[in-house]
């Protein structure tokens, strides 16, 4: 699959021509393995870098940055080796409707429980609650 295809590119902001907007527009979905996503909000096609939020399964430490469309497009993801790929149905949309802390998504939810669950483990508390 073609993670940017020419359509896209055409209305891709170029790379740094949106740092100064508050809330950016999301052109493209990229996801693969579990739970990686990357929303572009800016990409070069010379250099093929993009830029926009990436979250490699930590949510806590998700962050926007550079992404190399070359490395992207080598990635395998075990067991299947499966690649990279563009979500197809997504429709351009404002970064800050895309993170908003308060929609929380189940993987989230789940990160919160067990997040809460290993604090009180260290904490000593021994009727953790499943």
């Amino acid at each position: 699959m073609k993670l940017i295809t020419k359509e896209i590119q055409k209305r891709l902001p170029v790379l740094g021509s949106t740092e100064n907007d508050k809330d950016p527009m999301v052109q493209v979905k990229l996801f693969g393995g579990s739970g990686c996503t990357w929303l572009i909000t800016e990409y070069d096609p010379d250099s093929r870098v993009a830029f926009g939020h990436c979250d490699l399964g930590d949510h806590d430490n998700a962050e926007l940055g550079y992404i190399s469309l070359d490395e992207l497009e080598s990635l395998k993801f075990p067991p299947f080796d499966l690649g990279v790929e563009r979500d197809v149905y997504f429709t351009p949309t404002p970064l800050s409707e895309i993170l908003d802390p308060k929609e929380k998504t189940v993987t989230s939810l789940l990160h919160e429980k067990i997040q809460n669950a290993k604090e009180q483990l260290d904490k000593g508390v021994d009727d953790v609650q499943r």
